[in-house]
């Protein structure tokens, strides 16, 4: 490489600026490209940057399990038993990350390795919400997956490696910070195997998945695409150690109970047997009696399974948990529409006969929390159509009859104050 101070047919590829008295040109390898003493020390000062935003894992900044059970207390409703472990998996994990310097150091270190979480439950009982609030909480990257558009390396689809890109993404780019974070893959359970029998033809989305994910949730260095899409040869790849990331894996599963009925209830099969009479309590009990070899029969490989060592089951939600998610949390749907309505001038109340009624529909369509917002957002869609046209201070108040669209004429439910505002 080479110095220019003078020429002004060339110029810095990042400012645009020539050669001059105050700034000088350095030539790439090709000798074609070209960038600015300036722009080299504003590179060397971003560089900088990222790596003092990238501070040690220390132990005592670690919420203990208590801190992130609180935490999680505030934004998910419900699934106890969830929070407990997630919150002693995630606290055991960057325990590990800031004694593992200390450890090197060592003779005869024990080497702990990491404890990825597998996560059973139906749709919108949390699973999703709960890996991101823990990642809130920690203030590291987190990126959340979605399994069902993943194929085996060179298929149709989006490689593996993909889901490494999105944290790195979610770092900025800073690929340190992303090898300490979290990804949650999602629908992990739509790519079992189709049978226990090995088919003649490649399962390209269900066990070649998997078999692709076994080495970045075990730990190794992964090569990843920067634009993402497909692998190409000669394109510049991106490294990144996947050993300090912690994977949650989560899926409905829908059908696995039946397998752990039917292992269960083997020796009681026959006159007196209940099995086909169960409730979503005694469901759940099941569920907390997942095995390996349950799993394996579903359509998880062994080695995947091998590899998530911590198992937890998420309950149904109930009617009176929606109400609570839709009234409790710090970010809970009500308060987002009052929030939003505020904006206007329009002051939103919900009735309790009304939040009953919104958590009830959601039981009807079995979407669980998820569907909360759903319904509320399509139950308040005409009085969001109207309000912005009307001047002044406004009140709205939500009644079972508007959940139940009895009540259809928005104007009536549009109320001008000029004085007071009713109370939410």
């Amino acid at each position: 490489m080479g110095l220019f101070s003078t020429p002004n047919d060339k110029y810095c590829f990042f400012c645009g600026s020539t050669a001059g008295k105050d700034r000088k040109l350095i030539s790439g390898p090709s000798g074609n490209s070209f960038i600015c003493d300036k722009c080299v020390a504003i590179c060397a000062g971003i560089l900088e940057q990222q790596a003092a935003d990238v501070l040690p894992i220390e132990l005592d900044n670690v919420p203990t399990p208590k801190e992130f059970k609180a935490y999680l207390d505030q934004y998910v409703v419900g699934q106890d038993d969830a929070k407990k472990v997630l919150s002693v998996a995630v606290y055991n994990h960057y325990k590990r990350m800031s004694s593992a310097q200390a450890l090197q150091t060592e003779e005869n270190a024990v080497k702990i390795e990491k404890s990825n979480v597998l996560l059973i439950g139906p749709t919108g009982s949390g699973k999703t919400l709960l890996a991101k609030t823990l990642a809130q909480k920690l203030k590291v990257p987190f990126a959340i997956a979605d399994a069902t558009t993943l194929t085996e390396a060179g298929y149709v689809g989006e490689d593996v490696e993909n889901v490494l890109l999105k944290l790195i993404n979610a770092a900025d780019g800073n690929i340190e910070a992303a090898e300490r974070g979290i990804i949650f893959i999602d629908e992990i359970d739509k790519i079992a195997r189709k049978s226990e029998n090995t088919s003649i033809t490649r399962d390209v989305s269900g066990e070649g998945v998997q078999q692709a994910l076994l080495k970045i949730i075990e730990g190794t260095v992964a090569s990843v695409p920067p634009q993402g899409g497909r692998k190409h040869p000669n394109q510049e790849m991106l490294q990144i150690d996947t050993t300090n990331i912690l994977f949650i894996l989560g899926g409905a599963f829908v059908g696995l109970d039946k397998i752990v009925e039917q292992r269960v209830y083997a020796h009681s099969m026959g006159f007196g047997s209940n099995i086909g009479q169960m409730d979503e309590s005694q469901k759940m009990k099941l569920l907390s009696q997942v095995t390996p070899d349950d799993l394996v029969k579903f359509g998880l490989i062994p080695e995947l399974i091998g590899r998530m060592p911590i198992t937890c089951a998420l309950k149904e939600l109930t009617q009176d948990d929606l109400v609570s998610v839709l009234t409790e949390p710090k970010n809970a749907i009500t308060k987002q529409f009052q929030a939003s309505f505020k904006i206007d001038d329009v002051d939103l109340s919900f009735e309790d006969d009304a939040i009953k009624e919104i958590a009830a529909e959601a039981i009807r369509q079995k979407t669980g929390a998820r569907g909360l917002r759903t319904i509320v957002e399509k139950m308040l869609m005409d009085i969001m159509f109207e309000v912005p046209d009307i001047e002044g201070k406004k009140s709205v108040k939500i009644t079972k009859d508007v959940v139940l669209q009895k009540e259809q004429d928005v104007m009536k439910l549009i109320n001008k104050q000029s004085n007071q505002i009713e109370s939410a």
